[in-house]
């Protein structure tokens, strides 16, 4: 792995680990295209609901293959986010088009899905 991957890999798990802080967010973790966390994961002491590994496994690669789609961005403009409320969690997915990563989220089902979303734009535009 070049030094600039793991500059990379560095970055994206502190701003996952500043994403964890808030207190709605369960899961803040970076998926390549094919589906494989590469940085991130869940808070500590959270237990995921997806108990069984191969299928939150799928679920990655579903999630990363339909964030990275490009079929409606010449007319719509690109994707900001994809976000899913589910009975028990919130999902909300950021494209990172040109590394063909995507920042995937989960959250408490009370939470706000367009004030989570500053949130983490803020986050991951903040350079410092």
């Amino acid at each position: 792995m070049s030094a600039q991957n793991n500059t990379a890999l560095k970055l994206y798990n502190e701003k996952c680990s500043q994403i964890l802080k808030e207190s709605e967010i369960r899961f803040a973790g970076i998926v390549d295209k094919d589906g494989k966390l590469i940085a991130g994961g869940f808070k500590e002491g959270i237990t995921p609901y997806e108990g069984d590994e191969t299928r939150l496994h799928l679920f990655l690669e579903f999630v990363s293959k339909a964030t990275i789609r490009k079929e409606y961005d010449e007319s719509l403009g690109p994707i900001n986010y994809i976000a899913a409320r589910r009975d028990k969690a919130v999902l909300i997915s950021f494209p990172f088009p040109v590394t063909q990563i995507l920042l995937l989220i989960s959250a408490e089902p009370s939470a706000n899905i367009e004030n989570l979303a500053k949130k983490i734009v803020k986050i991951f535009t903040n350079v410092n």
